[in-house]
């Protein structure tokens, strides 16, 4: 698609590389654009054009789409990589693009998703004193980012698995719709019926989803809706936090399935991020206390931190089942000890498709190949052929 331009905010990255290869772009991303700094410190990205050519100067992106694969880096923090989609985003409006589209999986200042009044930011739930103070003395900031995205020319937004309703509902507003918040379901779902990872039985009897909170509670339904098996089982947690960094967990009084009834059973653990790890060890605390035959965790956003690499590598959690939207957990070292139970699905694939079908092309052969794995041969189940 000769009217569509993939770039990233960062030189020879290699998540966006895979994104443009997997999309059909044949020209490398060097090749499209310099990203460039001055002497000064200040970026300066430029679309590269022929210096012999003085009759398009200004409009050699004229009807062309660009869109700016925004991935963590480790050389850059988020605010430099903000500030790049920003510039990006300028030089491609100011050479002409009709339309920019902005790809982050991760979607930036997404956790600071309020501010101290009731009117910066949606709850389930009303916000009262407690939660506006929480906030008192910040900025709005995914507000902030999202006007500034605006402003500097990104005409839509696609992400992965926000957390934050209030998020969503600011950059829906903020780009009149053109807002993607793609949800892993079907790439879960996949790996979980074709590999080893779990043995559900014929029906799904041998298997139960959980989900740690009340927010993952529609996410974890609809994963069960989406594993089409009849006996799969569905168990709610309840949790109430008892300090800033202290919560106490169990099983919930109305969860469809009991504690009793874990005995044996493979466990599917679902949250959309993890920082610190220590929620998450207490939810598979408590459900260890159902005698289950494994428990695993499945997130999409995983910050390997040295506190969450060290509570994870508790026994309780059996194995790790996450996405590469943060590319740095692909890195042996980020995982640390957890390589030994850690499996990454890498998504370049699965967001080429989205983007083929945004366009209003056909994904061919990535209907059925939308997704690669990596994982370290120090996990049991490696093979050899899994790695991706």
């Amino acid at each position: 698609m000769e009217n569509v331009i993939i770039v990233g905010n960062v030189a020879e990255d290699p998540f966006a590389i895979d994104v443009g290869h997997t999309f059909g772009q044949e020209a490398d991303l060097s090749d499209i654009i310099s990203l460039k700094n001055f002497a000064n410190g200040e970026f300066c990205p430029r679309f590269i054009s022929d210096e012999t050519d003085l009759t398009r100067i200004g409009e050699k992106l004229q009807g062309c789409t660009v869109v700016i694969v925004s991935a963590n880096s480790d050389s850059h923090s988020r605010q430099s990589l903000a500030m790049r989609n920003f510039l990006i985003a300028r030089a491609a409006k100011d050479n002409g693009a009709s339309k920019v589209i902005l790809v982050e999986p991760d979607l930036f200042y997404s956790a600071q998703d309020r501010g101290p009044r009731t009117e910066h930011g949606r709850t389930a739930i009303p916000r009262d004193e407690k939660d506006l103070k929480k906030f008192d003395g910040q900025p709005f900031s995914s507000f902030m980012y999202a006007q500034l995205l605006k402003a500097a020319g990104v005409d839509g937004v696609v992400t992965i698995h926000n957390h934050s309703h209030s998020v969503q509902d600011v950059f829906r507003t903020i780009f009149a719709g053109d807002f993607v918040n793609l949800r892993p379901i079907e790439l879960y779902a996949h790996y979980l019926k074709h590999s080893d990872m779990v043995e559900p039985g014929l029906d799904g009897s041998n298997l139960v989803f959980c989900a740690p909170d009340k927010g993952a509670l529609e996410f974890v339904e609809q994963m069960h809706k989406e594993m089409a098996m009849p006996g799969l089982g569905l168990c709610k947690m309840s949790k109430e936090r008892t300090g800033e960094r202290k919560v106490e967990i169990q099983v919930a009084a109305d969860s469809p399935v009991s504690l009793a009834e874990l005995e044996g059973k493979d466990i599917v653990v679902f949250d959309d991020m993890v920082r610190t790890g220590s929620t998450i060890v207490k939810c598979c605390q408590a459900l260890k206390l159902g005698k289950p035959r494994r428990i695993l965790f499945c997130v999409s956003h995983f910050y390997s931190s040295e506190e969450g690499r060290e509570n994870m590598a508790a026994g309780v959690i059996d194995e790790i089942l996450t996405l590469n939207t943060l590319p740095t957990i692909l890195n042996r070292d980020t995982q640390g000890r957890l390589r030994k139970k850690m499996v990454v699905l890498k998504i370049e694939k699965w967001i080429s498709r989205h983007l083929r079908s945004y366009f209003g092309q056909d994904s061919g052969k990535l209907e059925h190949d939308f997704y690669s794995v990596d994982m370290s041969s120090k996990n049991p189940r490696w093979k050899g052929s899994s790695r991706g």
